[in-house]
Order: C-alpha cells, then sequence, then structure tokens
C-alpha cells in the first residue's frame, strides 16, 4: 500500500537536498576567476560540467516539485498519462515517478 505521507516527507527531503546542490553549484560558478590567464581557461573548462549538472539538477526539482504538487492534489502514484496506478515498488525507488511502468516504457 502507498504511504502517501512518508512519500511526502522523502520528497520534501529530495527537494531540500537538490536545492542545497544547485545553491553550491551555482555559488562554484560564481567565484571570481584567476588573474592567471592559464589558470582561468582550466576554471573556464571546470565550469561547462556544473552549468550540465545544474541542469540536471533543475530538471530533477521540477519532478519532485511536481509530485509534491500531486501530493497536495490527491493524485499522487496515479500515472500521469494513463491514470492507472504507478507501482508502490516504483515510487519506492523514484518517489518523482510521475508515469507507471508502462507508460514510461513507452516514453
Amino acid at each position: 500500500m502507498l504511504d502517501v505521507a512518508a512519500a511526502k516527507t522523502r520528497l520534501t527531503a529530495q527537494l531540500t537536498d537538490l536545492q542545497s546542490r544547485r545553491a553550491g553549484l551555482a555559488d562554484t560558478l560564481l567565484e571570481p576567476l584567476s588573474p592567471d590567464l592559464s589558470e582561468q581557461a582550466v576554471e573556464l573548462e571546470d565550469d561547462d560540467p556544473l552549468g550540465g549538472q545544474i541542469v540536471v539538477i533543475d530538471r530533477e526539482i521540477a519532478a519532485t516539485e511536481a509530485a509534491l504538487a500531486r501530493v497536495d492534489d490527491g493524485t499522487y502514484g496515479e500515472c500521469v498519462r494513463c491514470g492507472n496506478d504507478i507501482a508502490p515498488k516504483r515510487l519506492e525507488v523514484q518517489p518523482e515517478a510521475a508515469l507507471c511502468i508502462e507508460c514510461a516504457s513507452q516514453a
């Protein structure tokens, strides 16, 4: 059986963690560059993957926020595409899942 209260607690903790990770990455990207030109090149090269990580985390934040909205509106655990139940085991592994396994495999 699906424990929605536990899912909300887990999603809230996940969201806090993601936001913290994103803030840390953003802070790193805002650090001033070294005055040494060769060091600047290395720093700028390192910034590209950090920017990519922020994009991924932003997607995870959006999915987690959407899952929390489904908790609040009473549709958490229902596939957003077909309306069938999402397996509780799937939600244990991926609490922000919006699709049942069948719809996810078709996507």
